[in-house]
C-alpha cells in the first residue's frame, strides 16, 4: 500500500520506554512527506486511466462550478485528510500524552515551520499543522478575539450565516470572525472573483454578492484588521510608524538640502568607498509596490479617511509635498535620469529592502539621517524654520482627504485644510515614528494587547 496506515496510540507502559522519566524532552522536528497527490503528469491514458483526476474538491469548496478536477500532482481530499490525521495524531501524542506542548498555541515564536516551494508540500503543512493546532486551540491577536467575542453571535452575523452560512465546508459550522474559512477570506474570495469581471466559472453563488451582507462583511474585517491602528500608539509604531518615517524623512531631507542630495558611501567594485563633492537630483517621485494592509494601515493611522470598504486593487495613497511660491526656488533636476541612483535611494544603499531606509542594521536611526527623523520639538529653531512654507497633501484613490489634526489654524493653508503644513504633518507622524523599532518591540510584552484607554491618532 503507497499511504501510511498508522498504529495504535502508544500505550501506558510505552511511553514509559519511550520517554523515561529522568530525561526532559525539549526539542521535536519532524520531516513528512506529503499526503497523497495526483500524478504528476499524464500516463496510461491508452488504457482508460484519466488524465484529469476529480479528487480535489477540498481546494475549491467555495467555488459555484465545483468540478472536482486536481492540477497535475495537486494534494487530494485524501491527502488533505492524511495530513490532518497525521498532525492530530502528534497533538495527541506531544499535547495530550507526553504534555510537551502546550493545549493552546500562544506564541507563535516556539514553532518553526517550513515546505518545500510546491503547493502540495504547502498545502500537506497547512494541514498537518491544523491537526495539532485547530482554529479553536490557537490564540488570536487581542483585536481578533475582542472582534470575535462582539460579533460571532451578533444579528449582523446572524444575518451572513442566514446568507452563506450552507457553504461552509464544514456542515453546522458557522461564518464567524474566526471561522474556517475566517470571515475575513471569506471577504477576500468575493473581492478577488468580483474583480475578475464576468468571468463565471469562477464566480461564487450570487448570495454572496449580496449588498448588505457585503456592507456587514466590510464594516466587521476592517474593525477587526485595523482598530489597532486607531486605538494604540504602540500598534501604530510597530505597525506602520517606520514606513510614514521614512517618508516624511524623504520630505524633510528634500527641503533641508534645497531640494539636493548629497551623493556618498558609493561602492563599487575597486574601491571601498567613495565621497563625491557633487550633489545628485533629490528625489521627485517615490512609487511602492505594497498591499491592502499598508493602504488601510496609513489610512487609518492618520484619521485621513474612514475606511468602509476593503481597499481594491490598484488603491492608492498619494503623498504631495507642496512649497508656496514665495519662498526659494528648489533647484530644478538636470541630465538624464539615473534609475540605479533612484532606486538605491528608495530601498536603501545596496541591501534591498529594509524595514526602514532611515534606520541601521541595529534597528535604530543612522546618523546620516537624524535631522530628517528627528521630533519636531526637538529641532533648534534654524532647523525648524527650513520646514516653513512646505505643506503636505494627500489623496487616496484621487480623492483629497484631511488629517484632523491639520484643521486647527496655522497648520494648514489658508483656506484649505487639505494642504497641511509640513511641520504639523511630522508632528502627527513623529508620535508614532520608532526610533529605536527593534527595542520599541520587544518592549512591553507582557503588558495587554489593548490599552485601557482609546490612544486617538491623526493630530
Amino acid at each position: 500500500m503507497s499511504s501510511f496506515v498508522p498504529r495504535e496510540p502508544y500505550s501506558t507502559k510505552e511511553l514509559q520506554k519511550l520517554y523515561p522519566s529522568n530525561l526532559k524532552l525539549q526539542q521535536v522536528q519532524i520531516l513528512f512527506r506529503h499526503g497523497e497527490r495526483a500524478p504528476t503528469s499524464s500516463r496510461f491514458e491508452h488504457i482508460g486511466v484519466p488524465a484529469l483526476w476529480p479528487y480535489c474538491s477540498a481546494s475549491k469548496h467555495l467555488l459555484s462550478a465545483v468540478d472536482n478536477i486536481c492540477n497535475v500532482g495537486e494534494l487530494t481530499d485524501q491527502g488533505r485528510k492524511s495530513c490532518y490525521a497525521l498532525g492530530a495524531r502528534l497533538r495527541h501524542l506531544y499535547v495530550d500524552q507526553v504534555r510537551f506542548l502546550p493545549s493552546i498555541m500562544r506564541d507563535s515564536n516556539t514553532i518553526y515551520l517550513r515546505a518545500t516551494r510546491i503547493p502540495r508540500a504547502l498545502d500537506s503543512l497547512q494541514e498537518a499543522f491544523g491537526g495539532i493546532y485547530p482554529p479553536e486551540f490557537r490564540s488570536n491577536s487581542s483585536f481578533g478575539r475582542r472582534s470575535a467575542e462582539k460579533h460571532n453571535t451578533s444579528p449582523d452575523m446572524d444575518y451572513l450565516n442566514t446568507l452563506i452560512g450552507k457553504w461552509m465546508p464544514e456542515k453546522g459550522k458557522r461564518v464567524a470572525i474566526d471561522s474556517s474559512p475566517r470571515l475575513s477570506g471569506i471577504l477576500d474570495t468575493v473581492n478577488s472573483t468580483l474583480a475578475q469581471g464576468n468571468e463565471t466559472h469562477t464566480k461564487l453563488p450570487k448570495e454572496f454578492y449580496d449588498p448588505k451582507g457585503m456592507e456587514i462583511m466590510n464594516k466587521l474585517v476592517i474593525e477587526e484588521w485595523y482598530s489597532g491602528y486607531k486605538e494604540s500608539q504602540e500598534y501604530r509604531a510597530l505597525g506602520i510608524g517606520a514606513l510614514l518615517g521614512d517618508i516624511v524623512s524623504r520630505m524633510v531631507v528634500s527641503v533641508e538640502r534645497g531640494g539636493m542630495e548629497d551623493v556618498s558611501d558609493v561602492k563599487n567594485s575597486s574601491r571601498n568607498s567613495v565621497d563625491y563633492d557633487r550633489q545628485k537630483p533629490a528625489i521627485k517621485l517615490g512609487l511602492s509596490g505594497c498591499h491592502d494592509t499598508i493602504i488601510a494601515a496609513v489610512l487609518t493611522s492618520l484619521q485621513a479617511f474612514k475606511l468602509e470598504s476593503w481597499p481594491q486593487f490598484t488603491s492608492h495613497i498619494a503623498l504631495e509635498l507642496f512649497k508656496k511660491e514665495d519662498t526659494s526656488k528648489m533647484p530644478s533636476s538636470t541630465g538624464a535620469f539615473d534609475w540605479l541612483t533612484a532606486l538605491s535611494s528608495w530601498y536603501g544603499k545596496g541591501s534591498g529592502l529594509k524595514s526602514s531606509n532611515f534606520m541601521d542594521s541595529k534597528g535604530e536611526v543612522s546618523a546620516t539621517s537624524i535631522i530628517a527623523r528627528q521630533k519636531v520639538e526637538a529641532l533648534l529653531p534654524a532647523q525648524r524654520s527650513k520646514l516653513d512654507g512646505y505643506y503636505v497633501r494627500i489623496r487616496y484613490n484621487d480623492e483629497t482627504v484631511t488629517i484632523p489634526g491639520c484643521k486647527s489654524p496655522g497648520k494648514h493653508l489658508e483656506k484649505d485644510e487639505s494642504f497641511c503644513t509640513l511641520e504639523a504633518f511630522k508632528a502627527i507622524v513623529d508620535k508614532f515614528t520608532p526610533l529605536k523599532w527593534k527595542e520599541e518591540c520587544r518592549s512591553n510584552l507582557g503588558a495587554p494587547a489593548i490599552s485601557e484607554r482609546t490612544e486617538p491618532t491623526g493630530y
